[in-house]
């Protein structure tokens, strides 16, 4: 069993190594960045590729120029691929990696240390301060790597809450949305039947994606596992600790769910939610702007933590889904990209980060500073993120952990979906095999 997972493994960063060697020869040259007043260097400026960051980081670098020509900043959107991962990799290994970005997903943190390639920002003299202004209470060590260094800047974190159709759930029997799993079961049987008439369910209380694509489980075994388990995530110093009874729970919720009809063993094209085919989706705050774009009239939606098993109780944590900003080693001015990074977390763009891309800066005391109560009033579903926000958590900075979710979502699809294995069964499955990824 260990030589099949270490093939596997190998087999899989071969095929990142091919995918990165053949990606640096497009982004060779992309490096190359302005030059200031009497020869300083500028800087380069990775944002992530959707509209809303573009425009976002594009307003910011204006900003930034006017008060520094002499360090001008020059925004590249993350080149196009299958994720950004790939696409950082790749400059990684082509030595093209920008001076800063801001689309930095934690659970990549640790190949990139491992490679040398980010700046560690706690030696920058006034880190802490900055970092202190931003962080909850107690989640310093969340942004930690295994050597105790800070290699990334807390920048923003989308909650993933569970977005409900009030009246399908109000046509279920339900003046609250479910809060436990229980209660999310009875609605589900409530309202999961067939409104066409063709002897088949095409009503369903939540659509679950049953690819097994590793970073689906993110927001259903994941975020579901952070609430049962209270907040626990998956490794604890290069140990698995995802083996334990709120796992189970978890994988025995989805599995009774699908075994039930009220989560549909297929897949959809289209929006779900807007078209009326599930009562519930599990989602971060950038749908907000979606779903008040294209919902039809009359269509009344709100926000709740997902649920919890009977047995639990709440608060709830769930999955921040965090991206932060870090310094690549190639960056010929460290100090000068820190200075942008401060000006990138700062108040008022962490206010244009909530107008412009509808996602929450990491920042404590986002609802009582004066400076964000009026977007709060203008936008109060927004509200429900940013109370859920000091109550997230991102993920375990192993380079492995990619290695981790796919041993799981293998597990998720034998358990829940084809009925193969029992949960305890999957579960302890799951478990072994990332302790052998992790040897």
């Amino acid at each position: 069993m260990h030589r099949i997972t270490a093939n596997n493994l190998l087999r899989s960063w071969l095929v990142w190594a091919m995918l990165a060697l053949a990606a640096a020869a497009q982004l060779c040259g992309c490096r190359s960045g302005p030059h200031g007043k009497a020869g300083h260097e500028g800087l380069v400026y990775w944002p992530a590729a959707n509209a809303q960051e573009i425009e976002l980081a594009g307003l910011a670098a204006a900003e930034w120029n006017a008060a520094h020509p002499d360090v001008p900043v020059t925004v590249q959107p993350i080149p196009e691929s299958q994720s950004t991962e790939e696409v950082l990799l790749a400059a990684v290994v082509g030595k093209t990696t920008p001076d800063v970005c801001s689309n930095i997903w934690p659970g990549v943190v640790g190949q990139f240390v491992r490679a040398g390639a980010l700046v560690a920002l706690d030696s920058f003299t006034d880190f802490d301060s900055v970092a202190v202004a931003r962080l909850p209470e107690g989640q310093r060590e969340a942004f930690q790597y295994d050597d105790g260094r800070l290699y990334q800047m807390p920048w923003k974190s989308n909650p993933i809450m569970m977005e409900y159709n009030v009246r399908l759930l109000q046509e279920a029997g339900f003046t609250h949305p479910p809060a436990t799993y229980s209660e999310f079961i009875r609605a589900g049987q409530a309202l999961t039947r067939d409104v066409t008439g063709d002897g088949q369910p095409d009503q369903w209380m939540l659509y679950v994606d049953i690819n097994v694509k590793w970073w689906l489980r993110y927001f259903d075994f994941y975020t579901f596992y952070l609430a049962a388990s209270g907040g626990q995530t998956l490794i604890k110093n290069r140990q698995v600790v995802f083996d334990n009874a709120a796992a189970v729970e978890v994988l025995r919720f989805f599995r009774r769910c699908f075994e039930l009809g009220i989560f549909p063993k297929a897949t959809f094209q289209g929006d779900t939610f807007l078209a009326g085919q599930v009562a519930t989706h599990i989602t971060g705050p950038w749908n907000i702007a979606h779903v008040d774009k294209f919902k039809p009239a009359g269509f009344e939606f709100d926000y709740a933590p997902v649920p919890l098993p009977d047995s639990s109780a709440g608060p709830v944590v769930t999955y921040g889904d965090p991206k932060n900003i870090a310094i690549f080693t190639t960056c010929r001015n460290p100090r000068a990209a820190w200075a942008f990074v401060k000006f990138l977390v700062s108040r008022r763009q962490d206010l244009a980060l909530l107008r412009i891309a509808s996602q929450l800066p990491i920042r404590r005391g986002l609802l009582t500073d004066s400076l964000y109560m009026p977007y709060f009033k203008d936008n109060p579903k927004m509200v429900r993120f940013a109370e859920q926000a000091p109550r997230t958590r991102g993920v375990d900075s192993a380079p492995e952990l990619r290695e981790v979710f796919d041993a799981i979502s293998q597990e998720f699809e034998a358990c829940c979906v084809l009925g193969r294995r029992t949960p305890e069964e999957a579960v302890r499955r799951a478990a072994e095999r990332a302790r052998q990824v992790l040897q």
